[in-house]
């Protein structure tokens, strides 16, 4: 077993590229999971680098959560490979493709401690949209929740802060990749609207969020929590206020300008196209001349030389 304390987590690009991978080709429905293993390299650090992972055989029944199977065989079969291509890589957790915590995680938590002290569960979910402003992945550790009341203590889910990060040769590749999706140095004005309009839908989302968690707290479902009721209340100060005159005189003017730009582009266009169009008249003018006149002259020199063959035949004559 190995040892792992970590108070936060960093997830690479391949092992999401290979969760997504892992997903899409097991086919699952939307409501079902993918489980895998997560590895690192190096010793044991405060900041967990989560650096490769691999898939392993996992089924669940979603009408009975108790019923789940993990095939922890093959699991330690796969590891024994990847210690023979890279000797320094050591398990530190799990995955799952969520979106959320079920009630048979705990107990398949419950293997992963026989690999590594403290396994760290990562929750990556592969359903998210593009309007999506959070990062796609959720880690959590196991801690020892201590009863007041005398009471058996059992273990828990306690969230880590989480982020995705890559090594410099990560970033090359991932910039080649980008490539071939998007070229992010274009910016002309489909990219810019796309991306307001998707900022857009992920601020509606937030808004959505806010507005359940406050009618749950009127309904008396959610205690409320000073924290979260403040810091919205900061969010809704530092907002525009969009009843001003002033505010609306400036959204018409900056719209107008836009408008503007937008108007003399397409005259400029306009007027290079009909440019290129004239240019290629004229050209094509010439050509035609050139020809002609090439023509004209192959013409009066086969003329030149039969005139020429018949004075030599009256000549013999």
């Amino acid at each position: 077993m190995s040892e792992n304390t970590f108070d936060k987590v960093v997830v690479h690009p391949l092992v999401l590229l290979s969760v997504v991978d892992h997903f899409k080709r097991s086919k699952q429905a939307p409501q079902k999971r993918v489980v895998g293993c997560l590895l690192t390299e190096g010793p044991p650090e405060k900041t967990l680098h989560i650096t490769n992972s691999f898939a392993v055989p996992f089924d669940e029944k979603l009408e009975k959560p108790d019923v789940w199977f993990i095939d922890h065989n093959f699991l330690e079969t796969m590891f024994e490979m990847h210690k023979k291509v890279n000797a320094k890589e050591r398990v530190v957790g799990w995955y799952s493709t969520g979106p959320s915590i079920r009630k048979s995680d705990l107990d398949i938590h419950e293997i992963f401690r026989k690999y590594t002290q403290d396994p760290a569960f990562v929750i990556i979910n592969v359903h998210q949209g593009d309007g999506a402003l959070e990062i796609p992945v959720k880690s959590f550790r196991s801690i020892e929740e201590v009863k007041k009341d005398g009471q058996e203590s059992k273990r828990t889910f306690k969230h880590c802060p989480s982020e995705v990060g890559a090594f410099e040769a990560e970033e090359v590749g991932v910039e080649h990749l980008l490539r071939d999706i998007k070229d992010t140095t274009v910016n002309n004005l489909t990219t810019s609207i796309g991306s307001k309009i998707s900022a857009l839908k992920g601020f509606k989302e937030r808004l959505n969020e806010m507005t359940k968690y406050l009618q749950d707290v009127l309904a008396g479902k959610l205690k409320p929590n000073h924290l979260i009721i403040s810091n919205i209340q900061d969010i809704f100060n530092i907002g525009l206020n969009l009843d001003t005159n002033n505010l609306n005189s400036q959204i018409s003017i900056t719209n107008n300008d836009m408008t503007l730009t937008i108007y003399l582009s397409s005259m400029v266009r306009s007027v290079i196209a009909l440019h290129d169009l004239i240019e290629n008249k004229i050209q094509n003018r010439e050509i035609e001349k050139r020809l002609r006149m090439e023509s004209y002259k192959k013409n009066l020199k086969k003329e030149e030389e039969k005139n020429k063959k018949k004075q030599d035949i009256e000549q013999k004559k």
